[in-house]
């Protein structure tokens, strides 16, 4: 099948009423996020709640934090919450100018605690805005993720939540795993450790599969067991198809996944590159009707850190979905068998330098959660 054809063959799903109580837009990266979550932390009348693992002060992030200021010096209840290795260099200065503001700001396991064993991290992104609207996905604040001069911003997404959902958020934000539903949208938080939940939730997405699979994924690193089942949905007929970082922030983590390219294409999954800018995204579309988006990534690292995904039924955001992916594999570039075909030095030195990646990754995940367990 060619990246053209790869979405929008599937027939439209039949028609559903989504809950009048809660409302999802599927919003495309920064571009369509930025505006929108600022506007709802301009407006609002009573709490802002921010999560965020990176948050850089320059450019995008001065209007974060301008509007975040002055919600919190007109009375609005202001708690922003960072990663201290995400946000290194920033968060020290955000936490005062926040404070100064009459905000709450706190520093999620800032690199000092990695010394009594806290090394896990907050890699959760979540807005918030008066338990009636909040954005979750996969962006950070940061202009990384905005198009300039003609080069598009980083490749993400963002779900807009309105509704009885975010009332519910509200009440269990710090309830550590939480798991949340309201007509067609189910929120997953996972606590330290609690991300063999979020995992479950993919796995179930898969073993119903009938028609075809597309996960697009930042840093795609799966255990053996996520990788089988990928296989297994292959071989029963499922078109699977994934949509990959031909370019990455992360060193080694495009080596570490290219190790794993020769398995799938062998098993019948379609591989895709994409090379336009920076993919960021972490979600997945079944049979052109679920959607899976977070900030969730299939690694050992999302499986100890603290993470989100929301999981939506609903025929119009599947139709965003669609479209979005439609566009990315069009312009992304299809792997085969020959490609991945290397002289003797290449794949030793691309070998060694993925395995390094791979191994350091799932090193770090086990001495995070060995400490914990202590």
């Amino acid at each position: 099948m060619s990246p053209e054809s790869a979405v929008m063959t599937l027939p439209a799903p039949a028609p559903r009423t989504a809950s009048a109580d809660t409302q999802v837009t599927l919003l495309d990266g920064g571009d369509e996020a930025f505006p929108r979550m600022l506007e709802a932390i301009e407006s609002a009348t009573r709490r802002v709640h921010l999560e965020v693992y990176t948050f850089e002060r320059e450019g995008v992030g001065s209007r974060f934090l301008a509007a975040l200021t002055a919600a919190a010096q007109r009375g609005v209840e202001v708690r922003v919450i960072v990663d201290g290795w995400g946000s290194i260099g920033e968060s020290g200065p955000l936490r005062a100018t926040l404070r100064a503001a009459g905000a709450r700001a706190h520093i999620y396991n800032p690199l000092t605690s990695i010394f009594t064993g806290r090394a896990w991290r907050n890699h959760r992104k979540i807005l918030l805005v008066d338990d009636q609207v909040a954005f979750i996905g996969g962006i950070n604040i940061g202009d990384d993720y905005i198009g300039a001069d003609e080069e598009p911003g980083w490749a993400d997404l963002v779900l807009e939540l309105r509704g009885e959902i975010c009332a519910q958020l509200g009440a269990k934000l710090q309830a550590g795993n939480v798991d949340l539903s309201s007509g067609p949208v189910r929120v997953l938080l996972s606590g330290f450790g609690g991300g063999r939940r979020l995992r479950k939730l993919y796995l179930r997405a898969l073993k119903h599969a009938k028609q075809q699979v597309v996960l697009a994924h930042a840093y795609f690193l799966p255990d053996r067991g996520f990788m089988q089942e990928l296989a297994r949905a292959a071989r029963r007929g499922v078109s699977v198809h994934l949509l990959l970082a031909g370019r990455s922030d992360v060193a080694f983590a495009r080596a570490a996944t290219m190790r794993l390219y020769r398995y799938f294409l062998k098993r019948g999954v379609h591989i895709h590159e994409w090379m336009g800018s920076t993919l960021h995204a972490k979600a997945a579309l079944v049979d052109g009707k679920r959607l899976l988006v977070g900030s969730f990534n299939l690694d050992p690292l999302s499986m100890v850190n603290l993470e989100t995904l929301v999981d939506v039924e609903d025929d119009g955001v599947a139709a965003q979905a669609r479209a979005w992916l439609d566009n990315h594999l069009k312009g992304s570039r299809p792997i085969s068998l020959a490609d991945c075909s290397r002289t003797g030095l290449q794949a030793w030195m691309l070998d060694i330098l993925g395995l390094t990646g791979a191994r350091l990754t799932e090193f770090f995940a086990h001495f995070i959660g060995r400490k914990r367990r202590r």
